[in-house]
């Protein structure tokens, strides 16, 4: 299974680099793990400017890959409710594209596009944590699908 985080922002600052690697070597070969940022865009408008960042991100899905928008509009899912997802991706051999979008959130035209729409919390939260808590969640719904002690350590 090869899993994407996307995030429209600048590069992490370095205890965000730090905390993302650290749970991503975690997974050493069992899950292929991917992360790429991309560039805020430049707009005359705040919906020219989603409009855009939403057209990036779309150009960058992989074909037939599931698109996974993180939106504080969307649907709150338990660490339980991940790992059924994820297990069902797995299965499906499904790739899976989570997006985190800029600091005026997602476009209609990608949250349309995608397969759920997923809030971490009701809280607004900087990038650099929303893309932490990211990869550490599904480091734990993981954890949980192969019997790894860390969700309940």
């Amino acid at each position: 299974m090869r899993v994407h985080l996307f995030s429209v922002a600048r590069r992490p600052p370095a205890w965000a680099e730090a905390a993302g690697a650290d749970y991503l070597k975690r997974f050493g070969k069992a899950l292929d793990f991917r992360t790429r940022e991309f560039a805020p865009k430049v707009a005359s408008s705040i919906d020219q400017q989603r409009e855009r960042e939403a057209e990036a991100l779309l150009q960058a899905v992989p074909a037939g890959a599931r698109l996974i928008a993180l939106d504080e509009r969307g649907e709150a899912w338990s660490t339980a409710d991940l790992a059924t997802r994820l297990a069902r991706w797995r299965d499906e051999a499904d790739e899976v594209v989570f997006a985190i979008g800029g600091a005026e959130g997602h476009g209609p035209a990608l949250r349309a596009t995608a397969s759920a729409v997923w809030s971490l919390s009701r809280l607004t939260l900087p990038h650099a944590l929303a893309r932490v808590v990211v990869i550490e969640q599904i480091y734990r719904a993981w954890s949980l699908l192969n019997n790894h002690p860390y969700h309940r350590a």
